[in-house]
């Protein structure tokens, strides 16, 4: 019996076409793996390969893993430094060219996860997809418990597990695990046109691994997950792989699909384990307070509110009941969970209640001296292992501990709003900040069923720090001639969930300006300061709070553009009195785009550079889940580099030429353009900021 191998060929459009040879059903051995491992790495190192297409042998795609050829070769595969799911998250799903699977025949347990990993998959319409280890007595292994709900959504994906049930092609066209379904004769050609069009941005560059419009909402998903167990152990009771196996689907879904978000040098590799907390109090009921609050007694934990009068402390708490309110109406909890959940808050006015609490977490107004007075309060009244957390989103935490001699315990848990629905929780440290508190803030993300990213202190952190020029390019655009509304429809067309102008209204003006004077004072160099909403301040339009911001609001709160916000824009211009950069009164989409996205891309590569953020991948997942950049773009610097940094070097260069330092290219994002190194490579000086 000859060796599984994989061949390549490469054709004059550039698109390198990997085989799988092993036949009868061209199984994935380890040689195969080997073998495909080392032709996918010399595809992505040639000049001449734009993209690959990966097929099988005689119109059998894969029939999944050769588990006999693993076991005898058990010794063999200890010597090779071979990881499967390294190889599929990293070098083939990760890297900087991309894959099309073209499938016929079978696409069976490995076999699909490797066409899952690939960024698009063609199909014939008899082919059979599907993941029947379960059968076999063990779970899908290569990423397939996280990439197939994320491809068919929970439901549909633990039927296909759990039963060992398979599909034909255009079954799986129709739930979007396949995108297209061709003849046999037009298959590969169809997947290499595919993949030239990725390349070209004429279709989406997808990660399967970070999809989430096909996944339900957490309290959906539960609901589903228990039934799946329920049904389960009716049907075997005494089988422990079925049941494992959804574990590990609900551990993908709550705590993101890649464990490697958890490892972080200095912190979480030097043995440490979370403490147990039990008590939170949280200082401040508003929006964020009381967003935090319900995402915490939620998860069971015992939650004191404080308010600085009776007034504020009734809003709060009315807040956190609404909130649990649409949950119920929604039926993701019952009336009696409910009632459960409120009887774990306590509202207070006065610090006496701080006395046993395990956590407090300030979540009031972006004023300095504020919250230097709250936690120079909190050092008082709280115990001595009572971690000393702030939501704030852009102010150094070195300044807010200032007044304090427990900086060891500060730590930053920056929360998006609204903050007991949205995913990504930002873990901030300082250079004094304890390594096991960070590690107690990790456990507490995981319990409330958030994704986590630790990153460094600076003003605005990693994500609003990297994406606060967002707002002040839309408003460079403006002030040299571009249309509010234009912008919006572009940037939400890109895949945004609303432009910067919606976006501004939302979060309010108030807000707005507060954040800008920190990176006014962080990085003057390099902010544009626009006068345009100071102006409608003035005119007491705040945003969607007053039903008058860039848009006007119905009694529903349905945004309309406003004819009046004219008026605003002219003085503004005449106060800016623009005096570099041409009138840009018309752009084309991809223009505006650029302008407003590749200055975020520029910060993200500053964020990297300084060593806030320890990898690119943490700042990609973070634009998706905090920001709402469109997901199957990658995330921020996963898009810049399908883009080539050398162009969006070259383009921010001739930019800052026309319009200023606002769009001036940084030293890292300049050297990884000059010497050809993608954006999102590991910074190799990056060392632990503790």
């Amino acid at each position: 019996m000859g060796r599984g191998r994989t061949e390549m060929e490469v054709g004059a459009d550039g698109v390198a076409a990997i085989t799988i040879v092993n036949p009868p059903v061209n199984a994935l051995s380890l040689d195969v793996l080997v073998s495909l491992k080392e032709n996918y790495e010399e595809a992505l190192r040639r000049d001449d390969v734009k993209a690959i297409v990966l097929t099988g042998a005689g119109g059998k795609f894969s029939g999944g893993f050769d588990i006999s050829a693993f076991q005898e070769g058990k010794t063999k595969q200890a010597k090779v430094d071979f990881s499967a799911n390294d190889f599929l998250n990293d070098t083939l799903e990760g890297a900087r060219k991309p894959s099309v699977a073209a499938i016929d025949g079978l696409a069976l347990g490995g076999g699909l996860e490797v066409a899952m990993a690939c960024h698009g998959r063609i199909s014939t319409s008899t082919a059979q997809l599907g993941l029947p280890e379960l059968r076999l007595g063990i779970i899908p292994g290569m990423g397939g418990t996280q990439r197939l709900p994320r491809l068919v959504g929970l439901s549909k994906a633990l039927e296909m597990m759990l039963m060992s049930k398979s599909m034909n092609g255009d079954e799986a066209h129709a739930l979007g695990l396949v995108d297209a379904i061709v003849s046999p004769d037009e298959l590969v050609k169809t997947a290499r046109s595919w993949a030239l069009d990725i390349v070209e941005l004429r279709r989406p560059w997808i990660k399967s691994l970070y999809r989430t419009d096909k996944l339900e909402p957490l309290g959906m998903a539960r609901e589903i997950l228990n039934f799946a167990r329920d049904q389960a152990q009716k049907q075997a009771a005494k089988l422990q792989h079925p049941l494992i196996c959804i574990d590990v689907i609900e551990e993908g879904i709550v705590s993101g699909p890649l464990a490697g978000l958890w490892k972080v040098p200095g912190i979480t590799d030097i043995g440490l384990t979370p403490r147990r907390i039990r008590k939170v109090a949280i200082v401040g009921g508003g929006l964020m307070g009381s967003g935090i609050a319900t995402a915490l007694i939620l998860s069971n934990y015992l939650v004191i509110l404080k308010e600085v009068n009776e007034n504020f402390l009734q809003s709060g708490v009315g807040k956190v009941k609404a909130n649990l309110q649409g949950y119920v109406k929604k039926r993701k909890m019952t009336q009696e969970e409910c009632g459960k959940a409120l009887s774990l808050l306590i509202g207070v006015l006065d610090y006496e209640h701080f006395k046993d609490v395990d956590m407090v977490i300030e979540a009031v107004i972006e004023n300095v001296s504020l919250k230097q007075q709250i936690f120079a309060d909190l050092e008082k009244y709280c115990p001595p292992h009572c971690i000393l957390a702030s939501n704030t989103s852009t102010i150094d935490l070195n300044s807010i501990g200032e007044k304090t001699m427990s900086q060891d315990r500060i730590v930053g848990a920056h929360f998006f709003s609204p903050a007991h629905v949205m995913p990504l929780l930002e873990i901030v440290y300082t250079r004094t900040t304890s390594p096991q508190v960070v590690v107690d803030l990790l456990g507490v993300a995981r319990k409330i069923h958030k994704t986590p990213i630790v990153v460094g202190n600076c003003t605005g952190f990693a994500v609003n720090r990297m994406f606060f020029p967002y707002s002040q390019a839309a408003a460079l655009l403006v002030d040299h001639g571009l249309d509010v509304y234009q912008i919006d429809r572009v940037i939400t067309k890109f895949g945004m969930p609303m432009g910067p102008f919606r976006l501004a209204d939302l979060v309010g003006f108030k807000v707005a300006v507060a954040t800008g004077t920190q990176y006014l004072q962080s990085f003057p160099e390099r902010c544009y300061r626009s006068m345009l909403i100071p102006i409608m301040l003035q005119d007491k339009r705040i945003g969607e709070s007053s039903r008058k911001g860039f848009y006007v609001y119905d009694e529903k709160w349905k945004a309309s553009p406003d004819p009046d916000i004219k008026k605003y824009i002219e003085k503004s211009r005449s106060i800016s009195a623009v005096t570099q950069g041409p009138k840009v009164i018309e752009l084309a989409d991809k223009d505006i785009i650029e302008m407003i996205f590749f200055p975020v891309v520029n910060e993200a590569c500053r964020v990297l550079d300084e060593g806030i953020a320890s990898k690119s991948s943490d700042l990609d997942i973070a634009s998706i889940m905090g920001m709402g950049f469109p997901s199957y773009r990658g995330g921020t610097m996963f898009w810049a580099d399908s883009l080539g940094a050398n162009y969006v070097f070259s383009r921010l260069e001739e930019w800052s030429k026309m319009y200023g330092d606002f769009f001036k290219p940084c030293a890292y994002l300049k050297e990884r353009a000059t010497r050809g190194i993608p954006l999102s490579a590991q910074v190799n000086q990056a060392k632990s900021r503790l």
